[in-house]
């Protein structure tokens, strides 16, 4: 594309100069010619005169006739005189036209080509002085400065390239921030897991070493421990699962599957996720909402982020309470709302609560803190957006957006 728009330039550079240079051609040659006319004709026009005056009698339209006669007898009737009429000019001021004229010609053309070379020169300085304003810039990229500013305004192809160049800085800039807070996030995200998974495992291993080391345990001891170790290897695998959840989406190697379903069936799915954590707790589910809605959303893993959410509101409500779900459209969004009744969440932590690992105050001691924070990432990387509200009365609710 460069090498097309250089051509282009010097093409049309090449054309404005060649039909200047013909112009100006043509008329000096025009003029040349009226100036040689004009001096031809007076010099005849004053023989004429002196012949007519010697002569009288003479017929004029025979004077003109032998004037514009297309064939002349050879004679060398001038020769007498100096002059060959096939190299000599009969009209010596002709002569000293001809020379000026070859004068002006000599000036017209080293002043053309004085200024097809200064307009070459000119291009060619600046395009040197890009090249190397381009080499420095690329020099201090190699040196990883990335802190580069390039203004300009042009459509040459230096310009573009510049501009791709700029681009291209700012391209490595992010990637090198963005290598820097991922290896600040794995370090955190590996703390992070450690600790989580400490816990667990410490537990397993306590369990383990009193079940081998009192063979003669009673039965119920021996079945609370191993209930302990799987109630623990639950929670690792929940864990585990969810981190590489996360981290498929935060590669983006998760392709959404963008399809039109009804959001009533992503909250009836989501319900039955969380049905036995209800029942155990004595929690209704209250669902109200146009039954006919639909969103363009992948079905199944909004179902994973929809469960997340509920499974934390029927986590942090009180027994015997409910949760209530409204769903309705706007010009911008679809709009979900759930809402916990009597919640133990402080609004303090509102801020907080997608945030990885974050476990809150009052959360039970299976949480892990990675639902919220995989409930966030699903949701807005299809598209939406979530956030969390305490009223006065700690009723949390939780406001998902889909926008259409």
């Amino acid at each position: 594309m460069n090498n097309k728009i250089e051509l282009k330039k010097y093409i049309q550079i090449t054309f404005v100069l060649t039909l200047f240079l013909t112009i100006s051609f043509i008329i000096l040659h025009i003029y040349q010619y009226k100036v040689y006319t004009s001096n031809y004709n007076k010099s005849v026009s004053s023989i004429l005169e002196i012949v007519k005056k010697e002569y009288p009698k003479i017929d004029e339209i025979e004077l003109i006739n032998i004037l514009n006669k297309e064939t002349f007898r050879d004679t060398n009737f001038l020769k007498d005189y100096g002059i060959d009429i096939k190299s000599d000019s009969v009209i010596l001021i002709n002569d000293k036209t001809q020379f000026k004229f070859l004068i002006l010609t000599t000036i017209h053309l080293i002043i053309s080509f004085t200024i097809i070379i200064t307009i070459f020169l000119i291009y060619n300085h600046k395009k040197d002085k890009k090249i190397t304003e381009i080499t420095k810039l690329i020099e201090e990229i190699n040196k990883k400065n990335y802190s580069l500013e390039i203004d300009s305004n042009t459509e040459d192809e230096l310009s573009i390239l510049k501009n791709e160049i700029y681009k291209t800085t700012i391209l490595l800039k992010e990637t090198a921030e963005n290598s820097i807070n991922d290896k600040l996030h794995l370090k955190d995200s590996l703390g992070d897991i450690s600790h989580q998974l400490k816990t667990p495992l410490t537990s397993i291993m306590i369990s383990l070493d009193n079940i081998i080391d009192n063979p003669d345990m009673d039965s119920q001891t021996r079945f609370d421990f191993i209930h302990n170790i799987q109630r623990e290897t639950n929670n690792i695998n929940f864990l585990i699962q969810s981190i590489l959840k996360l981290t498929k989406l935060d590669t983006n190697m998760v392709l959404f599957k963008q399809e039109e379903v009804k959001v009533i069936d992503i909250i009836n799915e989501s319900v039955k996720n969380v049905s036995m954590l209800c029942e155990l707790k004595n929690i209704k589910i209250k669902v109200k909402g146009d039954k006919n809605l639909k969103i363009n959303c992948d079905f199944k893993w909004q179902i994973e982020a929809i469960t997340n959410i509920l499974k934390n509101c029927v986590e942090y409500s009180n027994e015997n309470s409910t949760v209530d779900i409204k769903y309705k459209d706007s010009k911008l969004y679809i709009i979900i709302e759930i809402e916990d009744n009597k919640g133990s969440l402080k609004k303090e932590e509102v801020t907080k609560i997608f945030k990885r690992f974050y476990k809150g105050e009052n959360s039970s001691k299976d949480s892990v803190g990675i639902g919220l924070a995989l409930s966030k990432e699903v949701i807005e990387k299809d598209n939406g957006r979530v956030s969390a509200s305490v009223t006065p009365g700690l009723k949390t609710t939780f406001t998902i957006k889909y926008f259409k």
